[in-house]
């Protein structure tokens, strides 16, 4: 006789290689939409397909699709613009939530978080970079320096954003890397939107003794040049004015 086992839900278990149902159609959907934007496929700024062209891709119907849509904008990944389309407006929903619990706040004081988790980035980097991250590093440097040398103000403040990103990935330590990228999320828009073309000497720090103490796995000095370079960056957070722009010679500074 066969016995009936149930668990405390009274429900018997699952038959030995039977797969229980799979999640709800609509939330393969959302996770679907969040990869396309945390990967990067859909970026900030991006219209994304309409309903029906999502729909048609995805192979579901269009209420799945409109369901799911809802669902992403309002955990404040997507804008739904009545007229003009659906737009990515933050990549992780940290984002979204550091957006409205920053609304208002003085811009310097983010940027000392964010330096803050740069100077230990920095000293955790040195100590567990790899080989490959050491060689990633000098090219990224490489990178930022001739842009500067070129005057090429937009070229310059990508190369010195992927540099920073690039210390804080040796660091590997992906929570810090994640909450490092969501930050600057909030804080670098602002900045970018009010910076202008002109690259001066006086706005213009030197990384390369930072990034050498990381090549050659010295702590210590790493984090003394982290540190000196954040309290350089919060200095020209402060002298910006974000909330107004930059004044009117647009100056530009490394982020």
């Amino acid at each position: 006789m066969t016995t009936n086992r149930s668990d405390s839900t009274g429900r018997p278990p699952p038959a030995e290689g039977f797969t229980p149902r799979r999640r709800p159609l609509v939330d393969q959907v959302i996770g679907t939409l969040r990869q396309r934007i945390i990967s990067g496929q859909w970026q900030i700024g991006n219209r994304i397909p309409t309903e029906p062209e999502l729909a048609a891709q995805l192979g579901v119907s269009r209420n799945t699709t409109r369901e799911a849509v809802r669902a992403v904008a309002h955990n404040g990944l997507l804008d739904i613009r009545q007229g003009s389309g659906t737009y990515v407006v933050a990549t992780s929903e940290l984002v979204s939530v550091m957006r409205r619990q920053f609304e208002g706040a003085d811009p310097s004081q983010i940027a000392e978080l964010r330096a803050a988790l740069e100077v230990g980035a920095a000293q955790h980097a040195a100590l567990r970079r790899t080989d490959g991250e050491a060689r990633q590093l000098y090219e990224l440097l490489a990178r930022r320096e001739a842009a500067w040398r070129r005057g090429d103000a937009h070229g310059f403040l990508d190369a010195d954003s992927a540099l920073h990103r690039g210390v804080v990935a040796a660091s590997r330590n992906d929570v810090l890397e994640a909450v490092y990228a969501d930050l600057s999320e909030v804080l670098c828009p602002p900045l970018r939107e009010n910076a202008g073309e002109q690259l001066l000497p006086a706005r213009y720090t030197d990384l390369t003794r930072l990034i050498g103490a990381i090549i050659r796995q010295d702590s210590p000095t790493a984090t003394r040049e982290a540190s000196r370079t954040a309290e350089w960056k919060e200095g020209c957070v402060q002298q910006s004015g974000v909330r107004t722009g930059f004044g009117s010679d647009r100056r530009v500074v490394a982020l």
